[in-house]
């Protein structure tokens, strides 16, 4: 409706101004930074960006890279649901401790972690000596990737699900099971459903931590080249040796791969719940 001075009112105070803020935030801090990297590597010309981001060296950390990213993430996937749903459902003596925990992977270093993981997972460390007289090596193998992004990842998972399952309405487990349906039953078709969305966010974040992981990983990679070189670790030696044109087609590459991953994951998240909407 038209206010007293003839202009029309917003329910929202500040609307304009607060937009504005936020876009030109965004364009400094995310789109100015991400445009300087696609400006760069098209100065370079088609044959030269190909070149310098489809070397073998180059297509080896692609896929070490994205394959141990999607790895980590499914792993946190099912334990991140199992902790989410620990800490959600059961009260238990040094659950605030547990709690906390959970969130150590947000503010340790990355770097002190990588250590820590390597040290542990060595073939002469706590637990790598456990492992190494049946033939598992972790430290220094693309395994050792996986647990490093595990541990980066892992948190995100946990707090996407976590107050779904505390808000979910119990009466709709109890309602199922007064129907006859098994513990199981009521989770595949209750609770599941319910918390998919959320997951699936919590899976995406993992995903996109891990994809750009450096400090953790490059301790416990070993870092052979073909072999444990992350693209993380292969851009920052190029930048070394001052070839901003090769980091740059490398770093192009990641982004547009990362950017359709997300969207995928994130356009399956908007139909699952359009179809929950739909169904309900």
């Amino acid at each position: 409706m038209p206010s007293i001075f003839g202009k029309r009112s917003s329910s929202v105070p500040g609307f304009g101004l607060s937009l504005g803020f936020a876009l030109t935030y965004l364009s400094l801090i995310v789109l100015i930074p991400l445009s300087a990297v696609f400006f760069k590597s098209a100065s370079m010309g088609w044959a030269h960006f190909w070149d310098a981001a489809t070397t073998p060296r180059v297509l080896a950390s692609y896929r070490l890279t994205f394959g141990a990213s999607l790895a980590a993430a499914g792993i946190n996937a099912v334990a991140g649901l199992l902790v989410g749903w620990v800490l959600a459902r059961y009260d238990f003596p040094g659950k605030r401790v547990v709690d906390a925990v959970v969130d150590l992977p947000f503010a340790l270093p990355t770097a002190v972690a990588g250590i820590a993981l390597t040290s542990l997972y060595v073939g002469n460390g706590w637990i790598g000596h456990f492992l190494q007289p049946h033939g598992i090596e972790v430290a220094f193998k693309p395994a050792g990737i996986v647990l490093a992004l595990s541990f980066v990842g892992f948190p995100f998972v946990v707090r996407s699900v976590q107050p779904v399952l505390e808000d979910l309405d119990k009466g709709l487990e109890e309602a199922a099971a007064s129907l006859g349906a098994t513990p199981w039953q009521t989770f595949r078709r209750v609770i599941f459903p319910s918390v998919l969305p959320a997951l699936l966010t919590g899976v995406a974040l993992a995903f996109a931590r891990a994809l750009g992981e450096y400090g953790s990983v490059i301790f416990i990679a070993g870092n052979m080249p073909m072999r444990t070189e992350i693209t993380s670790l292969l851009i920052i030696s190029k930048l070394e040796q001052y070839d901003y044109a090769g980091a740059t087609a490398i770093a192009v590459v990641m982004l547009v791969m990362s950017f359709l991953l997300l969207l995928g994951i994130n356009l399956l998240q908007a139909r699952i719940r359009k179809y929950q909407e739909v169904e309900f």
